[in-house]
C-alpha cells in the first residue's frame, strides 16, 4: 500500500483513448498532474494531460524513465502487457495492479478465477489445440470461440452452430488458445461498476442496462427495473470478486440474465467502462474519480444516482455523410455530449457519447435515441453509407 498521494502529485497513465482522456479530466479537477505514455501521439489523454510521452509499451528503458516521473501510475486498457505494468512496479505503485492484469487480459484465466471464486459463469471449455476442439460435445454447442488474449468490441471471435464448423473457426482465429462459450438465452445484458479502495472500502453502482449492437455496447440506461433480489445479486457478485481479486481501483462486471432468471458473469474490465460513462453526469461522483481516489489512497466518493439516465454511443458511421448536425441535437434538454477528440471517424469506432437526464429511464432512453438521430437530420435526404463499406 502507498498511502495518500494528495492532490499537486503526479499520475501516470498507461494508455491514451477516451477512458484514459475522461480520467485525466476527472484527475485535473482534484488538482492531479497527468502524464500518459502510449505509442500514440495527439491522442485523446494526450489533448488533455500535463504531458504525453509517445513510446512502446515493450520499450522497457522509456517505460522505466517514465516511472521515475511520476507518483503513481494506473492503466486505462487491458491489453497493456503484463511486463510493463511489472517495470512500473519497480519504481512506483500501480492500480489495480499486475496480479488483476494477467487475471483479466486472459479469458481463460479469468473463467477459471471466477469459478473456482463460486461466481456464476457462462458454461465455458478452455482450447489449445485442433484436437481439443474436436473432442466438443453436440450440447456444448452453439457457441462462440474466443482468442484467450487480446479481443475486445467483438474482436478475436468466431460463432460456432454445429461441430462441422468448429475446425474452420479454429484456423480463423489463428491463434494457440482459445475458449469456447457456450451460448446462453438471456433476457437482458447488464453491467456493475464498482470501486475499491486501498482500505478495503468498496462504492458500487446499481445495475445498468445495456444493449450492443455488432458487438459493440450502443445504449446504458439506469436505474434498471430489476426486482431488487436480481440488484442484490449482482452487486453482492461485484463485492466478492472485487474481494478475490484484491482490485484497488474500478472494475466492471458484465452479466447475463437468463430468460430463467439466472446471473451469470460473462466479462471482466478491470477499469472504468463504457457502460458507466453515464456515471458522469448522472451521479454524484463518477466512475473515473472514483479511480483518482482509489488509486491516490483516498476515500471513495458516493456512488449515489442522481436521476435516472441514458448514454448512446456515438460511432463514426455518423461521420460517413459529413459532419454530424450538432445544434439539432444539442437543442434537446438534460443532453450531455462528450467528444473524445479522435482524428479519424472510422465505421465502428468509438467517437463519443451523448447523455440524457430524464425523470425516468424510459424517458431518459427514448431521448437520448432521438438526439442521436437529430444528429443525422441534415442529411435525411441522403442514403446512409454502408457500414461495410
Amino acid at each position: 500500500m502507498s498511502g495518500v498521494i494528495l492532490p499537486g502529485s503526479t499520475i501516470g497513465v498507461l494508455g491514451s483513448g477516451q477512458l484514459g482522456r475522461m480520467f485525466t479530466i476527472a484527475a485535473r479537477r482534484l488538482g492531479y498532474r497527468v502524464r500518459v505514455f502510449s505509442p500514440d501521439d495527439d491522442t485523446p489523454t494526450g489533448q488533455v494531460a500535463d504531458v504525453e510521452i509517445q513510446s512502446a509499451y515493450d520499450d522497457l528503458d522509456a517505460v522505466a524513465d517514465f516511472a521515475r516521473q511520476v507518483d503513481v501510475v494506473t492503466f486505462e486498457f487491458e491489453n497493456v502487457p503484463v511486463e510493463t505494468i511489472d517495470v512500473v512496479d519497480r519504481f512506483k505503485p500501480v492500480y489495480p495492479g499486475g496480479h488483476v492484469l494477467h487475471t483479466t487480459q486472459h479469458r481463460i484465466r479469468e473463467k477459471t478465477f471466477l469459478r473456482s471464486a463460486g461466481v456464476p459463469v457462462t458454461p465455458f471449455r478452455a482450447v489449445y489445440s485442433i484436437d481439443e476442439l474436436k473432442a466438443v460435445r453436440d450440447e456444448e454447442l452453439p457457441g462462440v470461440l474466443k482468442t484467450a488474449a487480446w479481443g475486445y468490441d467483438g474482436k478475436g471471435q468466431v460463432k460456432v452452430d454445429s461441430s462441422d464448423e468448429l475446425e474452420s473457426a479454429w484456423r480463423k482465429l489463428n491463434c494457440n488458445e482459445a475458449v469456447l462459450e457456450r451460448f446462453v438465452d438471456f433476457e437482458k445484458e447488464l453491467s456493475i461498476v464498482a470501486a475499491r479502495g486501498q482500505d478495503g472500502s468498496v462504492a458500487i453502482y446499481g445495475p445498468i442496462i445495456n444493449t450492443h449492437q455488432n458487438h459493440i455496447l450502443d445504449l446504458s440506461v439506469t436505474p434498471s427495473e430489476f426486482p431488487p433480489t436480481i440488484s442484490k445479486e449482482a452487486i453482492d457478485i461485484a463485492r466478492v470478486i472485487l474481494t478475490k481479486l484484491n482490485v484497488i481501483g474500478v472494475l466492471c462486471i458484465e452479466f447475463f440474465l437468463t430468460t430463467d432468471g439466472k446471473l451469470l458473469v460473462n466479462e471482466l474490465a478491470p477499469r472504468p467502462h463504457n457502460s458507466g460513462h453515464l456515471t458522469i453526469d448522472a451521479h454524484a461522483t463518477c466512475q473515473f474519480e472514483q479511480q483518482v481516489r482509489a488509486v491516490c489512497g483516498l476515500p471513495l466518493g458516493s456512488a449515489t444516482q442522481l436521476r435516472p439516465a441514458a448514454m448512446v454511443n456515438l460511432l463514426g458511421d455518423i461521420w460517413q455523410q459529413g459532419e454530424p448536425d450538432w445544434k439539432e441535437a444539442l437543442a434537446v434538454g438534460d443532453l450531455k455530449l462528450h467528444l473524445y477528440g479522435k482524428r479519424e471517424a472510422r465505421v465502428g469506432r468509438k467517437m463519443g457519447h451523448l447523455t440524457v437526464l430524464e425523470n425516468s429511464p424510459y424517458d431518459a432512453e427514448q431521448k437520448a435515441l432521438a438526439a442521436r438521430r437529430a444528429l443525422l437530420a441534415r442529411h435525411a435526404d441522403k442514403p446512409l453509407a454502408d457500414a461495410n463499406a
